[in-house]
């Protein structure tokens, strides 16, 4: 008797034209950003130089090979980068011929319209940033990176996601998106958030990464670096204010499985020093990247939930 799970595997394996599953991610993401192209005047990508934008760029190459990709880039630049993944982006943006346009922190703080937080992060700054240069430059649709096994608040999230007149996300607003059919509609003034790697894991990434052969930034990898613990991660000393007193700088081999910026982002004790050590650390972990490493999303159970209804990523 032939069972359900018999024709699964015969259609998997037995089926030479089949696709893996990276071959099918790739296939749904290159669709989302083709129907982007063809439903939207102004789509920008959001990218900082971290893996999954990295990843994601990669795809909208792909997407439109031979021709260039139609849409700018966008960084919020918090001020307090790693200056390996703004070198990274740099090089990037020069290799492919690209547009990138920087939102500066830094800059809202000396005009006051933005103020330090007490706790010296940045990252959730970046919101206000944003929303003036998706009005700015009246992009209509913004590609970001994000995946729904990150973080709870982003599993809610559909692959085109509404945002209203002032940037903000209404879980309630969300739209089916049977037979991946994607509602670009939108009212003026609002905007539509677009995330191509919506069904994609971590694991998936670093799978995908290994066999495109794509290149990152060198802290994904094990390094030696001078770092402090604080809140239970590794941090980076560096002028956005660590250590402090009594918090003692040691030299560890560590990598980074994110990367925001080093006011947030920890560190995780590795030797994984090749793309194939990541993958296979990745598919041994149980703890989410964000939640191993990102000190902005502990500042409360509904942090990354609250920022995404004042209009962060």
């Amino acid at each position: 008797m032939t069972t359900a799970t018999d024709i699964l595997t015969a259609d998997t394996y037995d089926n030479p034209f089949a696709l893996s599953h990276l071959d099918a991610l790739e296939s749904e993401a290159v669709h989302i950003f083709r129907e982007v192209a063809g439903e939207f005047e102004r789509p920008v990508i959001l990218f900082s130089g971290g893996k999954d934008s990295i990843v994601m760029l990669h795809l909208a190459l792909k997407a439109f090979w031979p021709a260039p990709v139609p849409f700018s880039l966008l960084h919020v630049d918090t001020g307090h980068n790693f200056p390996e993944v703004l070198a990274y982006r740099d090089r990037t943006v020069a290799e492919h011929g690209l547009r990138l346009h920087v939102a500066s922190v830094q800059d809202f703080i000396d005009r006051g319209r933005l103020r330090e937080r007490p706790d010296g992060l940045r990252n959730p700054l970046q919101t206000v940033p944003l929303l003036d240069g998706i009005e700015s430059n009246k992009f209509d649709a913004v590609f970001g990176g994000g995946r729904r096994d990150e973080e709870k608040a982003r599993a809610k999230e559909r692959v085109f996601s509404l945002r209203d007149e002032f940037g903000a996300w209404d879980p309630r607003r969300q739209r089916p998106e049977l037979w991946s059919l994607y509602n670009g509609r939108h009212s003026p003034g609002e905007h539509v958030r677009v995330f191509p790697l919506s069904n994609w894991t971590e694991l998936d990434v670093w799978q995908y990464i290994e066999r495109e052969g794509i290149e990152l930034p060198e802290i994904y990898y094990a390094h030696p670096r001078d770092v402090f613990k604080r809140d239970g991660m590794w941090l980076t000393a560096g002028e956005w204010g660590g250590p402090k007193e009594g918090e003692t700088v040691e030299r560890r081999l560590v990598r980074y499985r994110t990367v925001g910026d080093m006011s947030c982002t920890g560190a995780v004790d590795s030797d994984a020093a090749t793309v194939a050590d990541v993958v296979t650390e990745v598919a041994a972990s149980r703890l989410t990247e964000r939640g191993a490493t990102r000190a902005d999303d502990k500042v409360s159970e509904a942090a990354m939930e609250d920022r995404k209804r004042e209009g962060y990523f």
